[in-house]
């Protein structure tokens, strides 16, 4: 080979090797400005075309960097509905028939006996055959031999042959032959002769065997309430136990520093902690077996304990608070526990509103406001259907009613007020609701006196005085 010829060959693999560098290069600050990481140059060399795609990307400036997100207004029953799907329903248990009273029956109580057991008279009176009475008027009486008397409580069977009677008290034992019983009131109420004024049909006043429940039919079905009426007949069918829904168990906590128990005189700055025992109260009224942990340690290790125990112990936890948007050591707390989440929910009073499910067990743990008017509200809104929830209620909400407003009405745009009120029956039919307070106002005195809930909803701004409101009366049980 010449030597114009090598240095023509070392040229060319010169300009190869500035090419290969030139796109290494320019592929690591493509690599850099998009966060990814570099390795180390390769050298085979590429395509034209791909050579030619990296040079347009080298001059092409960087993507922008996202925006910080921005807090999304959720509604009130996205909200809600984000809580229904998330608690759980508590498997059944077996309790005794009268712990079982206000719960849910879980199973179908099939009966194992007849109710009644035996043929018995429904009243006093006097057992006889139909055919005898037919003819009985008030003119006309129909007079029988009376053959015995039977009484509720154990005794043996007794026949009683044509023509005549047998004096029976309600429950007793019907003789055989007898279809009929004929009311004291409609005899003379002889004792060894009877006559008779008047003639019930064939089968009047008397309960036959299995009647009420026969041998093998349902007495009481899934998902009925127990209450003296179930309890009856369960005892009637010889079930001392049945397996229920159970109460789900509510622990209820408050968080903030300023916070002291109501046994202790608060100094200025601080507040007595109402809201463990408002809505303590509240749980129970809805139907769970509430209790009250207190206020919160401030110490970050003691807060941790407190929370996982009560995580542990509990089928639902709920926690009042006045809720920081950074540093808040409860809430930090609870997100090393799990996803929990605090959102602007579109209501007043209360629109901070926060639900996760933390634990080993994902217990759900709501978060309401701290302004106790404000969590009594959003107990009613979110916490209360929750719980009914987990009883298996079918009727989770409180029934509303239409009312006239005695007063004019403003609410912020795009928010759905609660407002206390006191409901009463109009004159000339139909609700008439009066506000106490404008909202603004947190008053306990007031709140106190209210039993109702007027609610206006998100695109409502103005309710003229005699314009219609929705309004949720605030019954206890209700």
């Amino acid at each position: 080979m010449s030597e114009n010829g090598t240095h023509g060959a070392r040229d060319t693999t010169a300009r190869e090797a500035t090419a290969r560098d030139t796109m290494a290069r320019e592929t690591m600050a493509l690599d850099l400005r998009s966060g990814a990481t570099v390795d180390p140059p390769t050298s085979p060399r590429l395509p034209v075309h791909a050579t030619a795609a990296i040079d347009r990307a080298a001059v092409l400036p960087p993507p922008p960097a996202p925006e910080p997100e921005t807090p999304v207004l959720r509604t009130v029953e996205t909200h809600l509905d984000e809580i229904l799907a998330a608690v759980p329903q508590p498997e059944p248990i077996e309790l005794a028939v009268l712990d079982a009273q206000g719960l849910l029956c879980a199973e179908e109580v099939v009966s194992a006996r007849a109710l009644p057991a035996f043929d018995q008279a429904a009243l006093d009176g006097y057992a006889a055959r139909a055919e005898d009475v037919a003819a009985a008027t008030p003119d006309a009486p129909v007079e029988l031999a009376v053959v015995g008397e039977s009484v509720a409580g154990a005794a043996g069977p007794t026949a009683l042959a044509p023509g005549l009677a047998q004096k029976v008290g309600a429950g007793a034992m019907l003789p055989t032959g007898a279809d009929v019983v004929v009311p004291a009131v409609w005899t003379d109420r002889g004792e060894v002769r009877v006559q008779v004024h008047g003639a019930p049909e064939a089968g009047g006043y008397v309960r036959r065997t299995g009647d009420d429940v026969s041998p093998g039919t349902v007495a009481v079905r899934l998902g009925t309430p127990i209450g003296p009426a179930q309890i009856s007949l369960l005892a009637a069918v010889g079930r001392d136990r049945v397996q229920v829904r159970p109460r789900p168990r509510v622990a209820v906590l408050s968080a903030g520093s300023e916070l002291v128990d109501i046994t202790a005189q608060p100094t200025p700055g601080q507040v007595v902690d109402v809201n463990t025992y408002a809505l303590a109260a509240a749980a129970r009224d809805a139907g769970a077996a509430a209790y009250r942990w207190g206020i919160l340690p401030t110490e970050r290790r003691r807060l941790g304990e407190v929370l996982e125990s009560q995580l542990l112990r509990s089928d639902l936890v709920l926690i009042a608070g006045t809720f920081a948007t950074e540093g808040d050591m409860v809430q930090e707390v609870l997100a090393e526990l799990g996803p929990m989440r605090f959102r602007q929910v579109t209501m007043h009073p209360g629109p901070v509103q926060g639900f996760g499910r933390l634990g080993r067990d994902r217990v759900p743990v709501i978060c309401v406001p701290g302004e106790p008017v404000a969590a009594l509200v959003s107990f009613e809104v979110f916490v209360r259907p929750a719980i009914r929830s987990m009883l298996g209620k079918r009727q989770l909400f409180r029934r509303t009613v239409q009312a006239i407003s005695a007063e004019r009405l403003l609410s912020p745009l795009g928010y759905r007020q609660y407002l206390h009120g006191q409901v009463m029956r109009h004159p000339d039919g139909g609700y008439v609701v009066e506000p106490l307070g404008d909202g603004d106002e947190a008053m306990l005195a007031r709140m106190a006196r209210a039993n109702c809930l007027i609610v206006v909803d998100e695109d409502v701004t103005e309710v003229a005085e005699g314009g219609l409101v929705t309004v949720m009366p605030l019954l206890l049980g209700g």
